[in-house]
């Protein structure tokens, strides 16, 4: 047992940071606030509502923890673990001062369903579970663009093509459910995938590099052949 904790004692980065985080989200949903800010676009309107999407909102739960125990236990480069961990601890402590600072809710949660089944009946579950508060940046949407940047970004999948066409499939779906079930504004998802963003350019600065230095490498490859032919 010793020798498992030494060997993956890394992983108490994000473990202790997860339950920092669930105990100042816990009080963040309990607090008395006397005024919210109401987050609402006119796109929010033109967005009909569709209760299939709640599969692909609940599959973030295990899209990010399989991703994360992945990074803990199977993948070897710590780096990339660290690069992850801190991307997300860094958006999500983010979304927690804008949610002291800013307390914020949406009013788009539809009063009755348009259909009655299955899916709407876990719709349901998902409002009692889940208060319409505490929404901007997006953390679904933050977290998974932060997991598919990971996976993307991996020495080790770099030839696992499947595993990156599933993760963007799954990322899109997600991001679009947040939308289609009312969880979320426009705003929100702008603003989670803006955080993204910001991740991507303060943790993955190497592959930025590397994407701006592709065009000019090409660029002299074909000047360098145009000479040739010259000569």
């Amino acid at each position: 047992m010793i020798e498992f904790l030494k060997k993956y004692r890394h992983g108490f980065v994000i473990l202790i940071y997860s339950i920092i985080y669930t105990l100042l989200f816990a009080y963040l949903e309990q607090r008395t606030v006397h005024g919210y800010h109401i987050v609402h676009t006119v796109f929010d309107d033109a967005i009909p509502f569709n209760e299939y999407f709640v599969i692909p909102y609940l599959l973030w739960f295990p899209y990010m923890i399989l991703a994360v125990l992945y990074f803990i236990f199977i993948n070897k480069n710590k780096h990339e673990y660290y690069q992850l961990t801190f991307n997300l601890m860094m958006g999500m402590t983010i979304f927690l001062i804008v949610s002291y600072v800013y307390p914020n809710v949406q009013h788009l949660r539809p009063t009755e369903f348009p259909r009655e089944n299955v899916f709407t009946e876990m719709v349901r579950l998902l409002y009692r579970t889940d208060t319409p508060t505490n929404i901007l940046p997006s953390i679904h949407v933050f977290n998974s663009l932060a997991i598919h940047m990971s996976l993307t970004n991996c020495e080790a999948l770099r030839e696992r093509r499947g595993v990156r066409f599933a993760s963007l499939t799954l990322t899109v779906l997600i991001i679009l459910s947040t939308m289609f079930l009312k969880q979320h504004s426009v705003i929100d998802v702008c603003m989670g995938a803006t955080l993204a963003l910001f991740g991507f350019i303060l943790f993955y600065p190497q592959k930025i590099q590397d994407a701006v230095k592709r065009p000019y490498a090409a660029g002299a490859s074909k000047q360098k052949r145009r000479n040739y032919k010259i000569r």
